[in-house]
C-alpha cells in the first residue's frame, strides 16, 4: 500500500558538495536511485522551492522538499539504551555518544542508534524537521568517533541551533592521537575537501573542494605520537581525519585514512569530540560543556606511556 512521504531536509556543511540524487539515495536507501531520479524529474522533489536536477550539487543551507509516494515503512522504535546526558532543558540536550554507535538509523540499521535511545528518553519529543531517520539531530559524528552532540527537542530549537552552526558560532573541540611529531606546537590546516576522485565513499583534499580549516594544538608528545586538541572552523565530512592524513599525521587506528594500527583495542580512529560552546535556545545563555578522555583515548595513552 502506497503512502505519502513528505519531508523537508536541510543541507549542512557535512553534506554539501554531494549530487542531489546520491544524497537522497543514501538517505532513502529503501528507494532505488532511478526511482528518486524519476521523482526529481517529475517535480516531486524541489530544491529551494525550485526545479531540481538529479546531478545538481548540493550546497550548505539548501532546503529540499520531498513529496513522493512510497511503499517503504519508516518507523523507528524507542529503545531503553543508557545515555550519558551532559545538559538538558525543555528545548534541547547535549549527549555524550559512545564510539561504535550510529548517530541515527539508516534503512539498513534501524535499531541500537543514538536516535532510538533519544526517542525513549524524550518519549518521542524530538524535532521532526530533519528527515524521518534524523529526528532531533542538529549535527552528527561518525559511528567510531565518540563525543558531544547537540540534540533539538523542538523545531524552534532546531532552527536556533542550526543557525548557530551555519554562522560557525558553535565552537567544537576534539582530542585525537596521531602519528608523528610536529615541528611547531600549534598550526592550521587550510585545504579544500571533496569526494575522493576514484573512491566516492571517501573524502580527500581535492581541487575545487569545499574550503576546510582545521586548527590544532599539541598537548603531549609520547614516543613518535602526539595527542592533539583540535578546533574546527568548518565542518566537512571526515574533516579531521582527512586533514591529519593529508599532512602526514593520520589518526591512530584510522584504517580508512591510513592511520597506524596499534595493538590497542579501539572502535577505530582515536578521535573524540570533547567540548562544545553554544547559546541555548531556551534563554539565550552561553553554555560550555566538556567531557573527559573516553576509553579509547585512555587506553591508547596508557599503552604509549607504558612502552616508552
Amino acid at each position: 500500500m502506497k503512502r505519502k512521504l513528505i519531508e523537508k531536509l536541510y543541507i549542512g556543511e557535512e553534506d554539501s558538495g554531494i549530487r542531489a540524487d546520491v544524497y537522497l539515495s543514501n538517505l532513502f536507501s529503501d528507494l532505488s536511485r532511478s526511482y528518486i531520479q524519476k521523482q526529481i524529474k517529475n517535480g516531486s522533489i524541489l530544491l529551494n522551492n525550485s526545479v531540481l536536477k538529479p546531478s545538481q550539487i548540493l550546497k550548505n543551507d539548501d532546503e529540499i522538499l520531498v513529496n513522493i509516494d512510497t511503499e517503504a515503512e519508516y518507523h523507528l522504535e524507542p529503545e531503553d539504551i543508557p545515555l550519558d546526558i551532559k545538559y538538558e532543558d525543555n528545548e534541547m540536550l547535549v549527549v555524550n555518544k559512545p564510539s561504535g554507535m550510529l548517530t541515527h538509523p539508516t534503512s539498513v540499521e534501524k535499531t541500537g542508534t543514538l536516535v532510538n535511545a533519544l526517542l525513549y528518553h524524550t518519549h518521542g519529543k524530538l524535532c521532526d524537521c530533519n528527515g524521518l531517520y534524523r529526528p532531533g539531530i542538529v549535527h552528527r559524528l561518525d559511528r567510531n568517533t565518540s563525543g558531544l552532540l547537540i540534540i533539538a527537542k523542538t523545531n524552534d530549537a532546531y532552527e536556533h541551533l542550526k543557525r548557530q552552526m551555519q554562522q560557525r558560532s558553535i565552537e567544537k573541540k576534539y582530542y585525537a592521537i596521531v602519528s608523528g611529531i610536529f615541528d611547531k606546537p600549534t598550526g592550521t590546516i587550510s585545504a579544500d575537501i571533496g569526494r575522493h576522485p576514484t573512491k566516492p565513499e571517501r573524502m580527500a583534499v581535492v581541487e575545487n573542494g569545499k574550503p576546510s580549516i582545521t586548527h590544532y594544538k599539541v598537548l603531549e608528545v609520547i614516543d613518535n605520537f602526539s595527542l592533539l586538541e583540535i578546533n574546527l572552523e568548518t565542518g566537512r565530512t571526515h574533516q579531521i581525519r582527512v586533514h591529519m592524513s593529508y599532512i602526514g599525521h593520520p589518526i591512530v587506528n584510522d584504517s580508512f585514512y591510513g592511520g597506524e594500527k596499534l595493538p590497542v583495542k579501539t572502535q577505530e580512529q582515536v578521535l573524540q569530540a570533547f567540548s562544545l560552546k553554544f547559546v541555548t535556545p531556551f534563554d539565550n545563555t552561553q553554555k560550555h560543556i566538556e567531557t573527559g578522555f573516553d576509553n579509547d583515548i585512555i587506553k591508547t595513552l596508557n599503552y604509549l606511556r607504558c612502552r616508552k
